[in-house]
């Protein structure tokens, strides 16, 4: 911890020179770890030494060979990666027959696989779906504001609706880029949403939040290449940190009051591509899935009118231990 305290201590620009600008606790301690394994050359940083120059073994033969047996087995049952391996080898034989082609060993061809398609943990009639070219197919997320995933839950704990008023069920829904992980906007609706809520969800996405009178400075806008001052008089009041901008592209679940007529009409008018998640395949929106989890076991669990997630881990009493 004095170390840590050292290196933070530093001037900043000397220190990304150095590139100690990142060095944590647990940074110091897989150092020393990597140092006692592999001596002196264990403390490189990953983050300093070039990209890899790839595999020089995967010759065009051997790739068309991978995808050529990627295409195979999309088709059949699913299979390990040594039987990959061999329908590789076979592929190789019949068709490159006057020609020696040289074959990664498996190792390589397996690295190889796990970059290119994944690491193949899924059921193979859902990569089955996700492959086809009438469904959505694969979309690279790579900037923040294009692709926004939404999602709806109900609060696993009992809310008043007023002092006296009794326990009811509250939905929460939330809007989260799928670049960033950064929550753009929630709303929490009683009894069920609607699609004018979600309506409503958008345009919080899209204004800056204004700051409050008992906020910090915290929690200004602090966001480099855009002064707070230019921002400010755009909005006509100061800005929180809290990202806003239109988004360009918006994945939701197959319930009815996403599907809303006319929620689908304000999408068009703000402009939004409307993405839906492929049916039974939670890796779509694993952004708000993993939120909601996060906010279950960080908030929710602490709390005495927790009901569970499902009826059989319910309590005794939970309507009665509510707060």
């Amino acid at each position: 911890m004095a170390k840590v305290a050292e290196l933070g201590a530093m001037d900043r620009r000397e220190a990304k020179l150095l590139g100690l600008d990142r060095v944590s606790y647990r940074t110091l301690i897989r150092w020393d770890q990597k140092r006692e394994e592999h001596g002196l050359v264990g403390c490189a940083d990953d983050r300093w030494l070039r990209e890899s120059g790839g595999h020089p073994s995967i010759t065009e033969e051997v790739r068309e060979a991978i995808f050529a047996v990627r295409q195979e087995t999309l088709h059949r049952s699913k299979v390990t990666m040594r039987t990959r391996e061999r329908m590789i080898h076979q592929y190789v034989r019949e068709t490159f027959r006057d020609r020696e082609v040289e074959v990664p060993c498996y190792n390589t061809l397996r690295t190889v696989w796990h970059e290119w398609f994944g690491p193949g943990g899924s059921r193979q009639r859902y990569v089955r779906s996700g492959e086809l070219p009438e469904k959505n197919g694969h979309v690279l997320v790579h900037r923040p504001g294009q692709v926004v995933a939404l999602d709806t839950t109900v609060l696993p704990v009992m809310v008043r609706e007023s002092v006296f008023g009794e326990p009811v069920k509250v939905h929460l829904t939330l809007a989260m880029d799928v670049h960033t992980h950064s929550l753009c906007a929630f709303r929490l609706t009683l009894v069920s949403d609607t699609s004018v809520d979600v309506a409503m969800l958008l345009r919080d996405v899209m204004p800056p939040l204004p700051m409050r009178d008992d906020w910090g400075e915290d929690l200004e806008w602090p966001y480099p290449g855009l002064p707070a001052a230019v921002v400010a008089e755009f909005a006509g009041h100061k800005v929180a940190g809290l990202p806003f901008f239109a988004p360009e592209t918006e994945t939701t679940d197959h319930g009815s009051v996403y599907r809303n007529h006319h929620l689908v009409e304000v999408e068009r008018v703000v402009g939004c591509n409307i993405l839906p998640a492929r049916v039974l395949r939670p890796t779509d929106r694993q952004t708000v899935e993993r939120a909601f989890g996060s906010i279950r076991s960080l908030l929710f669990e602490q709390l005495p009118g927790y009901t569970g997630i499902d009826a059989a881990d319910r309590g005794a009493d939970p309507e009665g231990d509510r707060c």
